[in-house]
């Protein structure tokens, strides 16, 4: 940081009364950064809502020049099978930009990871502990993430296909039934969906919170899923979505396959090429052009040859970085 540039002033950040400040400073990264992500105060409010590892009060902290909010950092953390990841996200205001508020944000953030630790609330002490984040796969991202010693272990594609074109057939297996989803049988498909996902690089257990975070989300319409039944067990299901906030900023119409998931007994039987046509017939019923979804590159199932065959198309690549205590 020059010698002649602001510094500006760390202070804690309350999501009762900053929420709106913290979406103005997230849609002016999104913009320019252009990740596609553009959270409503009410989406955020429930997203950021506190939960086993992360607490608002202690996790997030603004950077503030001038009385204006132009910086973020916020931490938490999942027990993985080998690793508790401390995640770190830092924000900063693209007009601000290369004064070193982004080092000094992610230095809090480190803190504030191996503060939790010391203080017993950062995970079990049995297990290593690591850095965590990711982003975008751009030049300056990567440069910033070397220059603070992280390394790039994994990535993840943004995958889309238009809705104009043909969906091909793929009927579901004989003995199995895809029924309106019902609140009743929120709590079976929530399990389900992370039991599938066990066999993910970071997948975490679910912990206090999550589950209600879920299901408060304000753009959730379980109208839109797919469900597949086998009498009383979830064979597989799609969670779809459409984000009305995302879609007005990027001026796209665009609906997500948020989850693809078949559990282990049902693989290898065409649950999720059905359950992934039904779907993409569902987003064009609701209006939607573009059917976009993520996919870890080196998925193991075979998703991404899967997504393939149904005309997807990588469009934008992340990666993930990590860096041991």
């Amino acid at each position: 940081m020059g010698t002649n540039a602001p510094a500006g002033t760390f202070r804690p950040i309350d999501m009762g009364t900053d929420v709106e400040a913290v979406v103005d400073l997230l849609t002016a990264v999104n913009r320019y950064d252009q990740p596609g992500w553009f959270p409503s105060v009410a989406a955020l409010s429930n997203d950021w809502s506190p939960t086993g590892t992360f607490k608002p009060d202690r996790d997030l902290q603004g950077l503030e020049l001038d009385g204006r909010l132009i910086g973020l950092a916020r931490h938490s953390w999942r027990e993985r099978p080998a690793v508790v990841n401390h995640r770190l996200e830092v924000y900063v205001h693209p007009e601000v930009r290369r004064r070193g508020h982004g080092t000094r944000l992610l230095e809090w953030a480190e803190a504030r990871a191996r503060a939790s630790v010391a203080e017993g609330e950062g995970g079990p002490l049995d297990k290593a502990q690591q850095f965590g984040g990711g982003g975008l796969d751009t030049e300056p991202f990567r440069e910033f993430a070397a220059e603070k010693g992280y390394e790039p272990y994994r990535y993840h594609n943004e995958m889309r296909r238009s809705l104009s074109e043909p969906i091909r057939d793929a009927p579901l297996g004989a003995g199995l039934e895809v029924r309106p989803v019902r609140p009743e049988q929120h709590r079976a498909i929530y399990d389900a969906d992370e039991e599938a996902f066990r066999d993910h690089w970071d997948h975490a257990e679910p912990v206090e919170g999550d589950f209600e975070r879920f299901f408060n989300d304000p753009n959730i319409d379980t109208s839109m899923w797919q469900v597949a039944w086998d009498g009383d067990e979830v064979a597989g299901l799609v969670i779809n979505s459409i984000i009305p906030v995302e879609n007005e900023e990027t001026g796209e119409l665009v609906g997500w396959l948020d989850s693809v998931a078949t559990r282990r007994p049902w693989r290898g039987r065409g649950v999720a090429s059905a359950l992934i046509a039904r779907s993409l017939a569902v987003l064009r019923e609701r209006g939607m052009e573009i059917a976009s979804l993520g996919v870890d590159v080196e998925n193991p199932t075979g998703a991404l040859g899967l997504y393939e065959s149904f005309g997807f198309r990588p469009t934008r690549r992340w990666a993930f970085y990590r860096k041991p205590f």
